[in-house]
């Protein structure tokens, strides 16, 4: 029986299902992989702890560690105990490297990847939601970011294989489709006749009406084309729920990270949408304590949350990673990072509860994820009394909330 235990983005979720099928192909049976993270050094952390406890609850296990932790310092992951080999993220799919003869150490030159056409796969195990790559790597240097390290260039699926990909879950009975990637608002920007992400959205929902719920992970504003904010807008199946990649609500901040985007910006384009969809949610990424970062820089980041009223909030602390500029720029004391990390993480609470009692006597359209479990198409959590199958959607009146969950009951 092979385990895998996977950190990170959801791109990472959907690889690891590719994983189980390269492990499947390659005949392998009781490995453990280890699917990493190096988007901090916390993120970091947690997989070394985790390959050692692994290690020490099973010194026999054969534990391969793959994934973008792996790409960008092979070396000290090969050295853990038990690690018995390390696997970069452009060889972590193909099944071969996976036969037992194969080397300890296999991490090719991300820079030189090309194409991407992931193979296509069935289901999700214990998952409501199904995961699509339709982008990985990213042409944008952040300063303060080693994925584009690990990750490698742009590279977009092509516009037919996604559509297959679609039609295969919904065969499977999945009724939530969701577009990852590392930066998907670049998507086909290296495909011929450069397809935009709103082309090609609109053209999977006209290609597969069928498809009854469609969710956009994480977006760069600086990247949204006119055509996919009409959608965003206007089309009922794309959900009304958008994860904004903002990291600062500071200009200068902004322009020392090295974004594209502007705080007026954000603002003309969250309340462009709020109008003409008043139901849609915004979620944001914020580092907190960036290098230079003072009080009134970080005050503007919090103003900005609340103007254009984020409900979902995910916060970093600032962490230095090696070899990006930000690491040469003056640093923010680490106790002053935590303080604005966990001040922004409360305020995220606030704003969250605030945004679910305002839900209350709603109705609410809900993709059964867990036994009384389920997303409303805010992306909301909701719990509620009745057996409804899981991948099913049922229409829920909310009768309370709190801080993490709507509460509500299955209308007939």
């Amino acid at each position: 029986m092979n385990e895998i235990v996977t950190f990170g983005c959801r791109l990472n979720f959907y690889e690891s299902e590719l994983i189980k099928d390269a492990l499947k192909k390659a005949s392998r049976d009781n490995v453990t992989v280890v699917h990493s993270c190096a988007v901090t050094n916390e993120a970091e952390r947690q997989v070394k702890q985790k390959i050692r406890k692994i290690h020490k609850q099973n010194p026999t296990a054969e534990i391969i560690v793959v994934g973008c932790a792996v790409q960008l310092d092979p070396t000290s992951y090969i050295k853990i105990p038990g690690v018995a080999q390390v696997l970069g993220n452009d060889d972590k799919l193909n099944y071969e490297n996976y036969l037992p003869s194969s080397e300890k150490v296999i991490v090719s030159d991300i820079d030189n990847v090309r194409k991407l056409s992931p193979p296509l796969i069935n289901s999700f195990a214990d998952k409501a939601r199904a995961f699509i790559e339709i982008q990985n790597g990213c042409n944008h240097s952040c300063t303060f970011c080693s994925i584009t390290h690990a990750r490698g260039n742009n590279r977009s699926v092509p516009i037919g294989n996604i559509v297959k990909q679609i039609k295969i879950f919904l065969e499977k009975g999945y009724q939530e489709i969701v577009f990852t990637g590392v930066d998907i608002t670049d998507f086909g920007t290296d495909l011929f006749g450069k397809p935009s992400l709103g082309l090609m959205t609109n053209r999977v929902l006209k290609e597969i009406p069928e498809l009854k719920r469609l969710r956009l992970s994480s977006v760069d504003i600086a990247e949204i084309d006119d055509e996919l904010l009409e959608l965003i807008t206007q089309e009922s199946r794309l959900m009304p729920h958008l994860h904004l990649s903002l990291q600062s609500g500071n200009d200068l901040i902004l322009k020392r990270m090295k974004r594209r985007h502007s705080r007026e910006q954000t603002i003309k384009f969250c309340q462009k949408i709020k109008k003409c969809r008043s139901s849609i949610a915004f979620g944001a990424d914020i580092i907190a304590g960036f290098p230079t970062e003072n009080d009134e820089m970080f005050e503007d980041t919090v103003s900005l949350l609340e103007e254009i009223d984020v409900v979902y909030l995910h916060v970093f602390p600032y962490s230095n990673r090696k070899n990006t500029p930000a690491e040469r720029m003056p640093q923010v004391p680490i106790h002053v990072r935590k303080e604005r990390a966990n001040y922004l993480r409360n305020l995220g609470k606030i704003r969250l509860e605030k945004f679910n009692k305002s839900l209350t006597g709603s109705l609410q359209n809900i993709l059964i994820e867990q036994k009384h479990i389920g997303r409303a198409e805010n992306f909301a959590l909701v719990k509620f009394e009745h057996d409804v199958a899981i991948k099913s959607i049922a229409k829920v009146k909310i009768i309370a909330a709190d801080d993490n969950y709507l509460f509500g009951i299955k209308c007939d």
